[in-house]
């Protein structure tokens, strides 16, 4: 969405910069992508004319800009001749949607261009550079330079697709005062045509028929004002539905009357039906496409695009306007299977404020009576209007609710009013009507987003009051847990919230939620996990050649399709080797002590055991293990299963580890200093015999939650013996607390014996 400064003050009342109005958009939520000063094409006068040596048409001239210097410009006008005064466009000029630059042409420089009339959208002459009166001063800019803004526009903006709902919304920002339009309403008015609507696709048709026009151009306020926004100016008529598709955000079409046989009819098309745009373009019709025709055929693709039988020409003496709301869906079916984009279409399928069409059409007849003159024959109204209105139940206090924030009632009902909202209180509870240009604001949630976009998300970040204390420490929670994992060489990754039926299938039982509408074929499911955003990342990794990644992800997923149905889950991914190849150092596979370490990171200190038992769909039966604090599953690790990894195609090794609720990890951050004790730490060796399918793990982590001066439990020999047995040897680390005697210290050996001979099916080894 493109308008100048001088238009936007035509509806507020400011003195602010362009620099801060830009600023300010920004921060509201419309974000504007760039600002400039448009560069005025300026009276020259030519010098020194002569041929160009290497062309039969062009001309060399010399001209003086008023700068004291002469410029070289190469010209093909025939009229270009020593004394004429014309338009010189300097490079950094925008013409016919255009940037001049300093170029040759057959080997001679052109710095600049000169102008005929229609280049400078205010005439249709082209037969040669424009001439211009001997009182002009040389030098001077021919038209007023424009400050234009250029902004994105979000879909569920489309207000913001009008000069007018950008003035409003920087009136309630607190930038100027807003401007009513003093606007005509509709009056209908009996003639020899009418309209006719057969589909219910179209709920509103204004007409206005206007007789003994002279085509002329636009006026110099409207002429520059679409240059300045990349339109070139044509004629008054087709002018003044472009400039009214800006500023009200009505699109509107302009037919020749003289071309049109009969009423106006709003139809669908029928299979097969041919219709050839203004462009030239033949189309072939289908039974979902709504027309605009007359007795003889098709004239226009209703929301979309003119035909080239009823287009307006300079001997175009009778024009119908019209202006008109059409089904955004049916819009949007026929643009997008046609391939077609234009102004008009892409207002419609957004959603223009349904109550306009008929203040639209009297805007553009009176603008283009003033032009070219003439007087209206017939105004014929088709539909209604009238929209239901949107009723939001609301109270101050949602706002609370769903931000944290306190806002007193009378700055939230002020902030409304701004924005053109009818607040009508009744006691604790209001009624919320939204002005109709807002056809995106129909749940309460909106008018919080309003209210909150207006305030400022930047004083409600610095501002600690409005922060509920369960939700900051949430937040820092998932910081500590973000910032850990990130010290362990991982990098975070930030996927969508939804999931791949098949995959999730595949990875896990848990319930899936569909979606019954997906944005894609691939994500029709709300995730149920985030194994399968991080795996497509190894697979789209591994294709390109960069196997070795160390990823994690920290976010929501999906239990159920209700309010409050979800919970935040951390999943760890890492693959390939441990480092890159280098001639210093051997580097390894990753493999599950690897992931088994971030999560004992994660753990924080905390005493836990290890399980092997029932692996997820996702994991190598044996190669998994589940971290658990007596039967609750806190945490599983494992490494990516063969069949999983051939089915996306990933020929790495994946080792994988997921934290499913991290309410269950410690809250503390880790980095405690170290502390002082005045007992020296005690070590002991144990060695048992046990199956030989009895993990090491299972005998630390009993021994370890024998005693709780028991600190640490490691490793240092483990061989098969005969029988199905294996031997296990391992020290344990004991931080006394106070003077330990020797049969105090046989009691805790005594205490991890009989720990894990009970809880391992283990034997102590006398040898």
């Amino acid at each position: 969405m493109k308008w100048t400064l001088d238009w936007l003050q035509d509806y507020l009342k400011t003195d602010a910069s362009a620099s801060k109005i830009s600023d300010t958009l920004t921060r509201i939520g419309l974000e504007v992508e760039d600002l400039q000063t448009t560069i005025s094409p300026i009276v020259a006068k030519i010098v020194e004319c002569k041929a160009h040596e290497n062309s039969d048409h062009l001309h060399v001239l010399m001209v003086d800009d008023g700068t004291g210097t002469l410029r070289q410009v190469v010209c093909g006008a025939p009229n270009a001749r020593v004394g004429l005064i014309s338009a010189l466009a300097i490079p950094g000029c925008i013409i016919d949607g255009h940037e001049i630059v300093s170029g040759k042409l057959r080997g001679v420089l052109s710095d600049g261009m000169m102008c005929s009339a229609k280049e400078l959208g205010i005439g249709d002459d082209h037969s040669g550079i424009i001439e211009l009166p001997s009182d002009k001063v040389i030098g001077s800019s021919l038209f007023n330079q424009q400050t234009v803004f250029d902004a994105g526009i979000t879909p569920n903006r489309p207000d913001y697709l009008s000069v007018r709902g950008i003035a409003r919304d920087l009136s309630a920002a607190g930038i100027g005062e807003y401007i009513a339009p003093k606007d005509m309403e509709f009056e209908s008015l009996s003639g020899n045509r009418k309209v006719v609507v057969k589909t219910d696709k179209c709920h509103a048709y204004k007409l206005i028929e206007i007789s003994d026009i002279t085509m002329n151009p636009s006026n110099e306020k409207i002429a520059s004002r679409l240059s300045a926004i990349g339109i070139n100016p044509k004629n008054a008529p087709v002018d003044a539905t472009n400039y009214i598709c800006y500023d009200m955000g009505q699109p509107m079409h302009c037919f020749d009357a003289g071309k049109i046989e009969g009423d106006i009819i709003v139809r669908m098309a029928k299979n097969g039906e041919k219709f050839t745009d203004l462009f030239g373009n033949e189309h072939e019709l289908v039974d979902t496409d709504m027309v605009i025709a007359d007795a003889a055929g098709i004239l226009a693709l209703a929301g979309v695009i003119g035909g080239s039988r009823g287009s307006t020409t300079n001997e175009t003496k009778n024009i119908i306007l019209e202006s008109a709301y059409f089904d955004p869906v049916s819009v949007r079916k026929s643009a997008k299977r046609l391939g077609i984009s234009t102004d008009a279409s892409y207002r419609y399928e957004r959603g223009i404020d349904p109550t306009i069409t008929g203040i639209a059409a009297m805007k553009a007849a009176d603008i283009i009576m003033s032009a070219c003159g003439g007087k209206i024959v017939s105004a014929f109204a088709a539909g209604t209007d009238i929209k239901t209105k949107v009723n939001i139940k609301y109270t101050p206090k949602y706002f609370l609710k769903k931000t944290g924030m306190d806002m007193d009632s009378e700055t939230q009902q002020e902030i409304l009013k701004r924005l053109g909202y009818i607040v009508d209180i009744k006691k604790d509870e209001w009624i919320v009507t939204p002005p109709t240009s807002r056809v995106d604001v129909e749940i309460p949630e909106t008018v919080v987003a309003d209210l909150l976009r207006i305030y400022g998300y930047d004083r409600v970040i610095s501002t600690g009051k409005h922060t509920v204390g369960d939700r900051q420490a949430h937040d820092m929670h998932e910081i500590n847990l973000k910032t850990l994992l990130a010290s362990r060489g991982l990098n975070e990754c930030r996927s969508f919230g939804f999931g791949n039926l098949a995959i999730e299938q595949m990875l896990s039982d848990k319930p899936n939620i569909k979606i019954s509408n997906p944005i894609t074929t691939d994500y029709d499911t709300m995730r149920n996990g985030l194994l399968f955003g991080l795996l497509i990342a190894v697979s789209n990794n591994e294709k390109r050649g960069f196997p070795d990644l160390n990823l994690f992800e920290l976010g929501t997923i999906f239990d159920g399709d209700m309010p409050g149905q979800q919970h935040t889950s951390i999943c760890i991914v890492r693959s390939g080797s441990t480092s890159p190849k280098h001639w210093t150092r051997r580097n390894r596979d990753i493999d599950i002590y690897d992931i088994k370490a971030d999560l004992i990171a994660l753990m924080q200190g905390q005493r836990f055991t290890v399980s092997s038992e029932n692996p997820p769909l996702w994991a190598h039966p044996y190669r998994y293990g589940a971290i658990m604090q007596g039967k609750k599953k806190i945490a599983e690790f494992g490494e990516l299963h063969p069949s999983v990894a051939k089915k996306l195609r990933i020929k790495t090794n994946v080792v994988i580890g997921i934290v499913d609720d991290i309410t269950n990890l410690p809250a503390k951050r880790v980095g405690k200093q170290p502390v002082l004790v005045d007992y020296q730490p005690i070590s002991r060796d144990f060695a048992f015999i046990v199956n030989t399918d009895t993990p090491a793990e299972k005998l630390t982590s009993v021994a370890q939650a024998a005693d709780n001066r028991i600190t640490n439990v490691v490793v240092f020999d483990a061989f098969d013996l005969s029988d199905g047995k294996k031997s296990i040897a391992f020290t344990i680390t004991i931080q006394p607390t106070e003077n330990m005697s020797d049969s105090d210290l046989q009691e805790l050996q005594t205490k991890v014996i009989d720990a894990v001979e009970n809880k391992c099916n283990a034997q102590i080894r006398d040898k």
